[in-house]
């Protein structure tokens, strides 16, 4: 006779679980957990207990303990959706998320119209990375409860998430977009429509529209954002070219020719330069793009990129790269520590020139190969002042007559921004005399550095 056959027994079982349930809802959760684990004792309705427990324990703070209840339920139930669910978000909740997927994927397969169960495991992927996942899950969900704000709220946020938030001010810049569209048509009419065109980095895809409007007939983009990719993919075919232009969710240095390319591309067409003009991996992306994908004719665009600037004060920017004396003390040694490249808007910043523009380092992007470089560059100081680095920006040539520039003076409402290169500590300097500086890059960042004079 087993424990529950005897009616001793049984008695004794259903009043452990009537008193832990009583004072559960009353709640005195430590005595309910007592209760709880003496019906358990007698192999009672283990079930339907071991859900109540593994609950409480989380309301306990003990995610172990709840885990190893949830375990249980598991060993007798394997495809208990309910279980699966919180073993998940118990192992999410101890920072085991690349755990918890499993279980939560499971949870979904058996309960796949559950839109808080989709919703849990987009948290667990994006949180784990896997963004794309998590978007297409959450899409899922929302379409289960087109009113959940907060499913709205995901699906927006995951998206915006991986978009730099200068990159629709980009895409709005009217001058960017028609000096590009300009170069794109110029090559296509010396290159013909057959040419093959790679447009890498292809963001919303705008690039490829334009050369596949005029008259490319084949396209292939990249795009290293798997949900940007997937936005461009989406654009393309509404738009109209999804069978003139193919989108990679992939970088330029995973491409191959024989498979996402048929043949070497004739026209490269890429935007990755940043504002500070490197930390894009500009130059590793364009030396392996002429290195295997593209024919040794191709055409560049851009063929090249100028880092121009002026040396200039600002009390404003120095209390961004400076600090000294604060609160009464000597806080000077954390200027260490301050950002060399500060992104501005040149027009909505107060400082003030020292010297006239100058061209600072020069990248031809129709070049194989590009080595770091460093050399002296001499300075006239055209005005009086307390010189706290360099302001920077580009000017980008696309094809003979076809420039850009985001020039501060003249450039307002795109997504290029200028850069402050602040100098190790502010420098006084005079009218009519000239400052030194080291100039090059290392082929991720522009270097610009002040040398003693001589």
């Amino acid at each position: 006779m087993t424990d529950l056959e005897s009616p001793d027994r049984l008695t004794e079982a259903r009043t452990a679980l009537a008193e832990a349930m009583a004072l559960h809802e009353q709640g005195d959760l430590e005595a309910a957990e007592r209760r709880y684990r003496a019906a358990l004792a007698h192999c009672y309705r283990a079930v339907e207990i071991l859900p109540l427990l593994a609950g409480l324990l989380g309301r306990l703070s003990r995610p172990e303990d709840a885990l190893v209840a949830w375990d249980e339920l598991l060993a007798i139930e394997p495809d208990h959706a309910v279980a699966l669910h919180e073993k998940g978000l118990t192992l999410h909740w101890l920072g085991r998320s690349d755990q918890a997927i499993a279980p939560l994927e499971r949870a979904c397969a058996l309960d796949p119209d559950n839109p808080t169960a989709l919703g849990n495991l987009a948290v667990v992927l994006a949180d784990v990375g896997r963004n794309l996942e998590a978007l297409r899950l959450f899409r899922r969900a929302l379409a289960l409860q087109p009113e959940n704000l907060h499913l709205q709220h995901q699906v927006r946020r995951l998206g915006s998430g991986a978009v730099p938030f200068w990159h629709i001010p980009m895409m709005n810049d009217v001058p960017r977009n028609d000096a590009f569209e300009a170069a794109i048509k110029a090559a296509l009419a010396v290159a013909g429509p057959d040419a093959r065109v790679l447009d890498i980095g292809a963001g919303s895809g705008l690039l490829s529209l334009m050369a596949a409007r005029a008259g490319a007939r084949k396209v292939v983009a990249c795009e290293m954002e798997p949900l940007i990719a997937e936005m461009a993919q989406t654009i393309v075919a509404q738009n109209g070219y999804a069978d003139r232009i193919t989108v990679h969710a992939k970088p330029s240095t995973e491409l191959a020719i024989g498979a996402e390319l048929d043949a070497p591309a004739d026209i490269l067409v890429s935007e990755i330069l940043s504002s500070d003009l490197l930390t894009e991996k500009v130059l590793d992306t364009f030396e392996d793009a002429h290195r295997r994908l593209l024919a040794p004719d191709a055409i560049v665009i851009p063929r090249a990129a100028t880092a121009v600037g002026c040396l200039v004060a600002s009390d404003t920017l120095a209390e961004y790269a400076f600090v000294g004396d604060v609160s009464g003390f000597d806080l000077s040694a954390f200027t260490a520590f301050a950002p060399q490249r500060l992104p501005i808007h040149g027009t909505m910043t107060g400082w003030q020139r020292l010297s006239d523009d100058l061209e600072l380092v020069r990248l031809d992007l129709t070049e194989k190969k590009h080595d770091a470089t460093l050399a002296r560059l001499r300075i006239p100081v055209t005005a009086t002042g307390r010189a706290i680095g360099i302001v920077q920006w580009m000017h980008i040539d696309l094809w003979d007559g076809v420039t850009f520039d985001n020039h501060p003076n003249s450039y307002h409402d795109g997504g290029w921004l200028q850069v402050l290169h602040s100098f190790p500590a502010p420098i006084e300097v005079t009218a009519g005399e000239t400052l030194d500086i080291a100039v090059g890059h290392d082929r991720i960042t522009l270097i610009l550095i002040p040398l003693e004079s001589g």
